[in-house]
């Protein structure tokens, strides 16, 4: 077993993590705007072929990353909104 030095800092370099989330946001853009696909695509791509986190996280980085890329203009992914029905609601689409 390897002996960890007490200095050395636990955990996932912060650095690394800040690199890697700008490269994602380029890279985000490079699908959507370059080469034009649809969001939900670029996410597949990113998460599956470059990246491999969930596409959840990935959109979780652009929107918290892409105001900070001042040379690229990303437009940060839709937020997708789920219809909350209430029992009253539901109950006109069951007829009871």
């Amino acid at each position: 077993m390897q002996h960890i030095p007490e200095l050395m800092a636990k955990g996932r370099d912060k650095k690394l993590i800040e690199l890697r989330d700008e490269a994602l946001c380029r890279r985000y853009y490079y699908w959507t705007e370059v080469q034009r696909l649809r969001f939900d695509d670029a996410l597949k791509v990113l998460s599956r072929q470059e990246f491999f986190i969930s596409e959840e996280r990935i959109m979780s980085i652009i929107r918290c990353k892409c105001r900070e890329l001042k040379d690229l203009e990303v437009k940060p992914v839709p937020k997708v909104k789920k219809p909350r029905l209430t029992a009253v609601q539901l109950s006109l689409f069951t007829g009871e």
